[in-house]
Order: structure tokens, then C-alpha cells, then sequence
């Protein structure tokens, strides 16, 4: 009876310790899995309507970055910009903290050698309203010490004068997202 007992009790030991190696495994190819694109759906900041998508994909040169948006007000300018957190709890967005600026740099406009990692810009509204934009930043990335995900994107109610220390003077918060992982089966 003891023998069969420690024969029971080896092989138990030997399978634990391959299911351990197996998710020691999945564990390190999580954390070495490359994210090609992430999106942020645009939710409105209480008393607004501004809601829409942003997609970001790590392209070579940096990431593309497409936004589709609506409910803006006709033909008008709008701040566009990474926050520091992926918090859009409160009802003005103001929980997802200043633009992205983890080198602590000046802020600016997103042809700036020098700038905010979140300064993207402006979005431009049509007469309806909607705002559209693609273009890609050489100085945003998806992965390492300046990855954006997890980080908010806002829509502000102004244009931002990309000149304005320390956030472009572009007023109220409209719309918040949070950068998270995109299903690239959609």
C-alpha cells in the first residue's frame, strides 16, 4: 500500500509540475505578445453628446491613429489629446488628469519636435457635426515606457492654440475613452 501510495504521490508531482511550466509559459508569451492596435470608444461627459471611436494601430512609423466622431458642433475645432489616465469616471472627464507628457515636455502641436506625447491636435467638424481624422504619430507607441494603453483620450469643447502652457487652452472636456486592446477580429 505504500509503495502504490508513493507512485500515486510522484505522479501527482510530475503532472502539478507540468501544468506549472505550461502556465509559466502562457504567463511569458502574455507578457511578450505584441498589441498592434487598440481602440478608445468616445463616451460623452455629462450634458454633451460627442461620442465615436479611435483606433490606434502600430504601423513602422509609428502609430496610425483614426478618429470618427460625432456630435460636435457644426464646423468647428476641437482639442484632441492623450490624458494621463484611462479614468473617465468623472461625469467631466476631469478624472482622466492632464495630457500624456510622461518625458515632461512643453506642450504643443503634434509636428512639434518638442511636445506632450498626448498633443495630437485638433479634430475638424463638418456641418454636421462629425469629425474625422487619420494620420500617424511617429511619437506614439503601443508597447514599452510610453505605451498608451490604458491612458483616456478627450475631445475638449475648443480649439486648442497648440501654444497655451500647459494644455492648449482648449476648454471643457466633451468626450472621454480609455485605450484598451482592440479585437482584431472586428
Amino acid at each position: 500500500m505504500i509503495k502504490y501510495t508513493a507512485i500515486i504521490f510522484t505522479a501527482m508531482m510530475f503532472f502539478a509540475s507540468c501544468t506549472e511550466v505550461e502556465h509559466e509559459q502562457t504567463e511569458m508569451e502574455y507578457q511578450t505578445q505584441t498589441i498592434d492596435q487598440a481602440v478608445a470608444v468616445m463616451h460623452a461627459t455629462d450634458g454633451n453628446s460627442v461620442e465615436g471611436t479611435v483606433l490606434f494601430t502600430q504601423t513602422e512609423q509609428g502609430v496610425r491613429v483614426e478618429a470618427n466622431i460625432s456630435g460636435l458642433d457644426a464646423d468647428s475645432m476641437h482639442g484632441f489629446h492623450i490624458h494621463e489616465y484611462g479614468d473617465c469616471r468623472a461625469s467631466d472627464g476631469t478624472s482622466a488628469g492632464g495630457h500624456f507628457n510622461p518625458e515632461e515636455a512643453e506642450h504643443g502641436g503634434p509636428d512639434d519636435d518638442m511636445r506632450h506625447v498626448g498633443d495630437l491636435g485638433n479634430l475638424q467638424s463638418d456641418a454636421d457635426g462629425n469629425a474625422t481624422a487619420e494620420f500617424v504619430d511617429p511619437q506614439l507607441q503601443l508597447s514599452g515606457m510610453t505605451s498608451i494603453l490604458g491612458r483616456g483620450v478627450i475631445i475638449h469643447a475648443g480649439e486648442d492654440d497648440l501654444v497655451s502652457q500647459p494644455t492648449g487652452d482648449a476648454g471643457g472636456r466633451l468626450s472621454c475613452g480609455v485605450i484598451g486592446v482592440a479585437n482584431m477580429d472586428i
